[in-house]
């Protein structure tokens, strides 16, 4: 079965370089090439809720759909062979996915004189500020995106809708426990859910939900003795319960408000619990993320003094679902009560 990996097609602006002979748009090839790592290193490291995903590259000039494979696991061969006769094998069930890309961008005016025959510390300050807005901008899509998912558990399960959740110091609070996570693990298990490739499920937490976590008396027990503790700790990890790494994040997910579910104006927490091959999203270094620089001059009339550059970026960026029953999102109140997001 073939398949279509597709990007761009009438968007090849896009993929040009500011390497171009236009004036005030003639960066060095070793100087673009130099900021393009930067601004994809900057931004990678923001990157959570894409960085558990299926990659596709994006390729050139081929449309704006982009299309994930999703495998369909095999039955169990249960009838014995029989001697000297071939068996029937048995065919792959693929299943095609595809979402639609959308361009974002930002860029910044520098008033400072800009000397780029260099590396220049103005420039490098600018594509780090840059760097931080796209990485955060792009893996919030991809945490929208799967914020759609339909596998949802509710505090530990015992509460059956986002609007029944409720905060307190006591009783019923319904803040993420070692319990909520190890259920929702389970959940994963149930359905057949690989985990990732370091045989580790993940969770994604808000702090404000990992403080609450992190003060249930089981926790302390868990990341004592999991043997997960002496492999190397991907970034923002915390620990790891029930064989899930805990990453923590500010960019996950929070309701706010009556309107939303939260009781009484309080917030609403999304832990997002991934198991292998959940979803897939598009892969920055494959043609995803560039960055712009405009130098002194390059505006013409619009610019008539020669004062303003500009520092900025521009990607490409979807991500989809191809599993929902390989990721649970477990929603929960916290001790704190922080702003929507």
């Amino acid at each position: 079965m073939d398949f279509n990996l597709q990007l761009f097609a009438d968007d090849s602006a896009v993929i040009n370089k500011t390497t171009s002979e236009a004036t005030g748009n003639n960066l060095s090839a070793e100087n673009k090439t130099f900021y393009d790592k930067q601004l994809i290193r900057l931004a990678g490291s923001k990157l959570v809720f894409s960085k558990f995903g299926q990659k596709r590259d994006i390729p050139q000039n081929g449309g704006k759909t982009i299309e994930f494979r999703q495998f369909s696991p095999l039955p169990k061969a249960m009838t014995p062979l029989t001697e000297g006769v071939t068996p029937d094998g048995q065919a792959l069930n693929v299943t095609s996915k595809t979402a639609t890309v959308r361009q974002y961008g930002g860029y910044v005016t520098v008033t400072d004189m800009l000397d780029l025959t260099a590396i220049d510390k103005v420039v490098l300050e600018t594509v780090e500020i840059v760097g931080s807005q796209a990485g955060k901008t792009l893996d919030s899509v991809v945490r929208n995106v799967l914020m759609a998912g339909t596998n949802v558990q509710y505090g530990d399960g015992t509460v059956s809708a986002r609007n029944a959740l409720v905060g307190g110091a006591t009783e019923g609070n319904n803040y993420l426990t070692v319990d909520a996570l190890e259920k929702a693990v389970t959940t994963l298990k149930k359905q057949n859910a690989e985990p990732m490739d370091d045989g580790y499920y993940v969770a994604i937490v808000h702090p404000s939900v990992a403080y609450d976590l992190m003060r249930d008396p089981k926790w302390a027990e868990y990341n004592k003795y999991t043997p997960g503790n002496a492999e190397k700790l991907l970034k923002g990890e915390i620990g790891c319960i029930a064989g899930c790494r805990i990453i923590e994040t500010t960019e996950a997910k929070i309701w706010k408000g009556t309107a939303d579910g939260g009781k009484d104006g309080r917030a609403v927490y999304a832990t997002l619990v991934l198991g292998k091959n959940a979803y897939g999203v598009t892969e920055l270094t494959g043609g995803g993320l560039r960055t712009i620089i405009k130098q002194l001059g390059s505006a013409g009339t619009g610019d008539p003094l020669d004062q303003r550059s500009t520092v900025g970026w521009k990607a490409i960026q979807t991500a989809e679902i191809l599993v929902d029953q390989y990721m649970v999102r477990v929603e929960t109140c916290s001790s704190y009560n922080d702003d929507a997001n």
